[in-house]
């Protein structure tokens, strides 16, 4: 994956931006968010203006970008998130953007490989060594981390500290666990659903459960309030800035490009309101239990199909549902015909993309640029599927959870 990435679609892309004279300057995801944070505490200028949209422009494409130029991208790279990301970023706005862009790579990586171990300690399954390094390495591999890891995206950030959150939940951390989940909070859309889902799981035993929402509650107050002392009003520019990188980035889902806009919204409703149903009818069950593991995986992946965004780099959310799954194989492959062809399925559609770009990066060797780079889509053909399998399987593992609870509430009614 990372030889297809660097061989052919690298190239592919710097080609396609010299023939349609698009700017290229350092392309790093990391860049506004960071220029944006220094100018806000070193010179107190506000992140959201104009001025400093333009000059995150020079330096992520290169030069500003221009209206009347029918080449250059429609995406402005504003800063688009909560000025409290400024306090995360603020040990690196005193450094070079080139040194803290090498930096941020090898934390990235080193925060990927511990999302793992996270992971497996919140779904609380200890598989056999090779088994952790074989899923270590599969994650590295894939391409929503290899994108991720080249653009210096936050989504990478942001789902090493839900894998955090998770793994103290399911340790009984709960203030600790809220905590980290607020600061999860700089990329809100990636969030929103899972917040909403254990706002539930927390009323359902309020007694044993609340310091989850403490926890919570303090984080955003201390963030809302630092943020609102280092830049006064700072809320209106962020929903201002919010609703203008909708309009100029797309804003479609998976299910919008998949089906419409208008019947893709219809499905995203009808996909939340049961994701909902489903977790006030496990609200009971404990952090420590497979139910709870396969509910936190079936919100993440319904997120990734339901926000309007479908960048493949927020597929590394999916990778507790990949983790439940294959702790779940043998029960998933033994269910009926049904679900062995799900299984199948699954392998295929998340199996492509590595044998692909395996394909495309030993081609790269032997053939020439021009040749390889015409088939720099391929490995993506599956892409907008992987959500999809992996909630298949979810969703019958969650079924199964689902009428255990009523068996069980049946059981415990009978006098």
């Amino acid at each position: 994956m990372w030889l297809y990435v660097y061989r052919v679609l690298v190239p592919y892309q710097r080609a396609d931006a010299v023939a349609h004279n698009r700017p290229r300057g350092n392309l790093s995801d990391l860049y506004p968010r960071w220029l944006g944070a220094r100018e806000l505490l070193l010179h107190r200028r506000n992140p959201y203006s104009p001025e400093i949209t333009r000059a995150i422009q020079a330096g992520y494409y290169g030069r500003e970008l221009d209206p009347h130029r029918p080449g250059d991208p429609m995406d402005q790279q504003a800063f688009a998130y909560p000025v409290y990301v400024a306090f995360l970023l603020a040990p690196t706005v005193g450094y070079p953007f080139e040194r803290v862009m090498v930096g941020f790579k090898g934390l990235l990586l080193v925060l990927t490989i511990a999302s793992v171990g996270l992971w497996l300690r919140a779904v609380r399954w200890q598989p056999e060594p090779a088994t952790v390094v074989m899923l270590a390495v599969l994650t590295l591999g894939s391409f929503s981390t290899v994108q991720g890891f080249k653009l210096q995206q936050l989504s990478l950030l942001v789902a090493f500290i839900i894998a955090l959150g998770a793994a103290l939940l399911a340790t009984g951390h709960l203030f600790s666990a809220g905590f980290a989940l607020a600061v999860s909070t700089i990329k809100p859309q990636l969030v929103l659903p899972l917040l909403v889902c254990l706002l539930l799981w927390t009323a359902g035993e309020w007694a044993e459960r609340q310091r989850l929402f403490w926890g919570f509650a303090l984080a955003m107050a201390i963030l809302l309030g630092g943020a609102e002392l280092i830049l006064p009003g700072w809320m209106s520019d962020f929903r201002s800035a919010a609703r203008d990188y909708r309009r100029y980035a797309g804003g479609q889902s998976l299910l919008d490009q998949l089906l419409s806009r208008g019947v893709g919204r219809t499905f995203s409703v009808a996909a939340l309101v049961m994701l909902l149903l489903v977790c006030w009818r496990l609200r009971r069950v404990q952090a420590q239990s497979r139910e709870f593991s396969q509910m936190l995986a079936t919100v993440l992946a319904v997120t990734l199909i339901v926000i309007p965004m479908s960048a493949p780099y927020n597929q590394l959310l999916l990778l507790p549902a990949a983790v439940v799954i294959v702790r779940q194989w043998r029960e998933l492959w033994g269910k009926n015909v049904l679900s062995r062809g799900a299984c199948c399925l699954t392998v295929a559609i998340v199996g492509w993309p590595w044998l692909a770009s395996l394909a495309l990066a030993i081609a790269s060797f032997g053939l020439s640029p021009g040749m390889v780079e015409r088939g720099w889509a391929i490995p993506l053909y599956t892409s907008l599927a992987i959500p999809f399998v992996l909630l298949i399987q979810l969703g019958s593992l969650v079924g199964d959870a689902w009428a255990g609870s009523a068996s069980q509430s049946g059981v415990a009614s009978v006098p």
